[in-house]
């Protein structure tokens, strides 16, 4: 029996790293999976492979280690620690496909651990809710991450654009909100923990600066919220760029997601920003219009995918 599960990458619009100090989130769901497929092996061991990034690994889950056959391990942690919490250690052969590039900000971990965890509950033939995969997931990513914010397990979970509230409620924009975004990333992986472990220390450094900083986020997140309800296109943008501003603040920006802020806001975008942690990762260009022109210039130099919103979470099917 094979089990195999999808769940779709993300885009934070508005949020992040504020969403970790109890601040308000608004993130996306894009057209961009994780794919997991898991089945019984025929060897005495489970092993770990992805074709799309090129490595293989044994896995050890009782112990939750690992030795490389090929390639680097990139997102194998998250793996592990899921296969820890849940599998009974039988061997299986695990099989990752991405679309997207891990590392990047386009919560990438949260999709794989999503992806993951309904998979192994599909070939344990184990009943679950939505609301209990995504609360899983996220307890996965703290204990790989030391800290972690429920919104990305939620949107690879959920799909759709959604809010998360200072309650850590969850809530879906009822309106019918259309965009191309264009994605552009750079080549620099960087940890997510790392860079959240930063700004945690400039806060404790500038207690009285960054709360205020942190809190105008909030505020902006608050904002865009009414603009996108009311489909004002301009204001989101505004907004964007002044989240930019603040992100910039905190010290989360690279020269070479700058560069590619800048560029696509000169060839169309009305808004762009980093998305996720930063200190590498990517950037989101929110193009209504000339999402081509914005793609083509961001491609000259860097990486560059667009994606729409995706309203499709988490699949799951079984096959003999």
């Amino acid at each position: 029996m094979e089990s195999i599960a999808s769940a779709p990458g993300k885009i934070i619009l508005f949020g992040e790293h504020a969403v970790i100090y109890d601040q308000p989130a608004i993130a996306t769901a894009v057209d961009k999976k994780a794919t997991i497929s898991i089945k019984k092996s025929q060897n005495d061991f489970t092993t770990l492979k992805s074709y799309d990034l090129d490595f293989e690994a044994r896995l050890n889950t009782e112990n939750k280690t690992y030795d490389i056959v090929t390639g680097r391990p990139g997102i194998i942690r998250y793996i592990l620690e899921t296969l820890y919490q849940v599998h009974d250690h039988s061997p299986i052969d695990i099989i990752l496909s991405m679309d997207f590039p891990i590392g990047s900000g386009l919560g990438s971990s949260a999709a794989v651990t999503v992806a993951t965890l309904a998979a192994l509950y599909g070939f344990h033939n184990k009943k679950f809710s939505k609301k209990t995969l995504a609360h899983n997931a996220h307890y996965v990513e703290k204990k790989v991450q030391g800290t972690a914010s429920p919104l990305d397990t939620s949107i690879s979970t959920h799909a759709g654009l959604i809010y998360l509230g200072k309650d850590k409620k969850v809530s879906r924009f009822n309106v019918d909100f259309k965009s191309a975004f264009v994605i552009g990333y750079t080549s620099r992986k960087r940890s997510t923990s790392k860079v959240i472990n930063q700004v945690s220390q400039l806060k404790n450094r500038c207690p009285d600066i960054v709360n205020s900083i942190i809190k105008t986020m909030g505020l902006i997140t608050e904002e865009a919220k009414l603009a996108i309800l009311k489909d004002d296109k301009d204001k989101i943008g505004e907004l964007m760029n002044i989240n930019q501003g603040l992100l910039d603040s905190i010290g989360v920006n690279t020269s070479e997601l700058s560069r590619m802020i800048y560029l696509s806001r000169k060839y169309g975008a009305l808004g762009s920003k980093i998305t996720g942690a930063g200190g590498g990762g990517s950037m989101i260009a929110y193009c209504p219009t000339r999402s081509g022109e914005v793609y083509h210039s961001l491609r000259k130099y860097d990486n560059a995918i667009k994606v729409n919103i995706s309203h499709e979470g988490i699949t799951l099917k079984t096959r003999e």
